[in-house]
């Protein structure tokens, strides 16, 4: 549907020779779309200063570079013109999210699933946090909510952090649904919708989010950018993340010898340095093609492979692919599962070395929803070597073939067939 880069790369195989590899680990990192590339060379020989310069290179970067503000904001369905709303650059979807909890008021109570992936559950973590129980259902995470916000004590402000798609499951969240109760509690949202953006549209409007936070990574333009947009009156009070060069408006010194700062109220308040407009205008970038192909395409394209995918894991005995709200909920190109007899480090390195496939095993930065999610499977790999409960996860996108899905059900079918015995 869309090029990507890396589809020609063959690499080593056990057997001997070498194999086409098969990348399906895209929750981790998502391979640059061809377009993006493309656009980020025909600019490198542009590339000039942000901000800082009179020259004809710097005043073309930074104009790239707020132009890349102003399509994301569009991606997102902001008004970029909209003086209460903000499109701050940063490196990563953990790097937004940390922003925000340095840039949250004194008292702050947060609210937040222990299904989370790490980047939204730990930054809240020096704040008065209330961390809620996995929910079995999207219906019984809003009533969770609900209670728990009746409950918490009414002053100061408040905060709900929650993934529009679980990088573990692939199931999609209420956010619509979670974001109303919350609301009519007094609570703010903030998205994490890093699983959530390359898959389905994300429209701030609609959702009525406060932030979203995601990553260029993995959106197809992997150049460490990240994004935090949404209300600007906690950043703009914030002092900033990081202190210097163009996240000050004014610097004197005093005549005790001290200096008093007069910084930014715009979103360069928080992107101290030198920005990285290569990863700004790459991540643009990707949001432009996905705009272009439009959101319902790339979701049908995506339901046939998952379908695929899950009726070649189902025919297979001993596999078990793990859900929180059931087999059918709704989800993105992800799923996770665990098969008895194996440890999943070893069938992931024996699908990379034997058919050039590769996929990601272990915990994936989610811990608490992992044991949640083995601890209702038992024979799962935590018998293999007394090791600590984890699976294997898949994931696709875009610019996934046929082919990749199809060699990777053939592989787990073999590799089920022929059970490592007593050490996994």
């Amino acid at each position: 549907m869309l090029p990507v880069l890396g589809t020609d790369v063959r690499v080593p195989v056990a057997a001997g020779g070498e194999r086409a590899y098969a990348a399906l680990d895209q929750a981790a990192s998502a391979p640059a779309l061809v377009r993006v590339w493309e656009d980020v060379a025909a600019y490198a020989p542009y590339y000039g200063s942000v901000h800082r310069g009179a020259g004809h290179l710097s005043r073309l970067s930074t104009e790239l570079f707020e132009q890349s503000r102003a399509t994301v904001a569009d991606f997102l369905g902001i008004d970029s013109a909209d003086p209460d709303r903000q499109v701050v650059f940063t490196r990563s979807t953990t790097d937004s999210l940390n922003l925000l909890a340095h840039a949250l008021p004194a008292g702050t109570r947060v609210f937040v699933f222990e299904t989370e992936h790490h980047a939204s559950l730990l930054p809240w973590r020096d704040h008065h946090t209330v961390v809620l129980d996995a929910p079995d259902s999207p219906a019984h995470a809003v009533a969770l909510l609900d209670r728990a916000l009746a409950k918490a004590p009414a002053e100061g402000p408040r905060l709900l952090c929650v993934t529009g798609a679980s990088n573990v499951t692939g199931e999609l969240w209420p956010v619509a649904e979670l974001t109303e109760v919350a609301h009519r509690h007094g609570a703010r949202v903030v998205l994490d919708a890093a699983q959530l953006v390359p898959h389905h549209r994300v429209d701030v409007g609609r959702l009525g989010v406060d932030w979203v936070a995601f990553s260029g990574h993995k959106l197809y333009a992997p150049f460490g950018a990240g994004v935090l947009a949404g209300r600007a009156d906690w950043l703009r009070a914030a002092e900033p993340y990081l202190a210097g060069g163009g996240a000050s408006r004014r610097v004197e010194r005093r005549p005790d010898g001290g200096l008093d700062v007069r910084w930014q109220e715009s979103a360069a308040r928080h992107e101290a340095g030198s920005p990285n407009v290569i990863g700004a205008y790459a991540l643009a970038s990707a949001c432009r093609a996905l705009a272009d192909v439009g959101f319902d395409r790339i979701a049908a394209r995506e339901r046939t492979l998952l379908a695929r995918l899950r009726r070649g894991l189902a025919d297979l005995p001993g596999v078990r692919v793990l859900s929180l709200f059931g087999p059918d909920a709704e989800r993105v190109g992800v799923v996770s599962f665990v098969v008895d007899g194996w440890s999943s480090a070893r069938l992931a390195e024996a699908l990379s070395a034997e058919w050039a496939i590769g996929v990601r095993a272990g915990l994936f930065c989610a811990h608490p929803l992992l044991r949640v999610l083995l601890g209702a499977a038992p024979g799962g790999t935590g018998e293999c070597g007394g090791g600590e409960l984890d699976a294997v996860r898949v994931s696709f996108g875009v610019g996934t073939p046929d082919e990749h899905v199809d060699r990777f059900v053939g592989a787990v079918r073999e590799l089920v067939g022929r059970r490592p015995g007593g050490d996994c």
